[in-house]
């Protein structure tokens, strides 16, 4: 604190400090002739100390209180949207209905092609078979289920 009062003020300090007096007379700290006499002061100091001293005796501005930094999810962004603009429900509804909708009719749909393909395909009928990796031969004999003409190697 010894440092900066011996620091020269700027005229945005100054303001500042006459703008605090100000509000000071405002809230009945200080009497109008008071302020005067105290902004002519503030505007002829040139350091920091004598800023200072014009306010000692006034309480200093409060401190801002931190406020936690807001993550908003989408189902808060969707609530905070809603709120503002209620109209939205009337359009969103019906979105959301026809959404849910076309999934689910995906989803039967799926399911039942994948019961199809279980219960009809799956067997050999003389077509050919994709073999994976496990199905290579090694000295003749074929790893895997057993195919029709003989064991032959993989490449032959």
């Amino acid at each position: 604190m010894e440092k900066r009062a011996n620091l020269r003020a700027s005229d945005a300090d100054r303001d500042h400090v006459v703008s605090r007096l100000h509000k000071a007379a405002t809230e009945g700290r200080i009497a109008a002739e008071e302020l005067e006499q105290r902004v002519a002061h503030a505007l002829k100091a040139r350091t920091y100390g004598d800023l200072e001293q014009t306010v000692a005796d006034l309480p200093g501005p409060r401190p801002r209180k931190q406020r936690a930094p807001v993550r908003r999810t989408p189902l808060g962004w969707t609530v905070a949207v809603v709120k503002a603009n209620p109209i939205l429900i009337v359009f969103a509804i019906p979105v959301v209905a026809v959404t849910l909708a076309m999934m689910i009719a995906a989803a039967t749909i799926w399911m039942v092609l994948m019961v199809v393909v279980m219960v009809l395909g799956g067997g050999r009928r003389g077509g050919y078979v994709p073999r994976g990796p496990w199905m290579y031969t090694r000295r003749g004999r074929a790893f895997g289920p057993p195919r029709r003409g003989g064991a032959r190697s993989y490449w032959a």
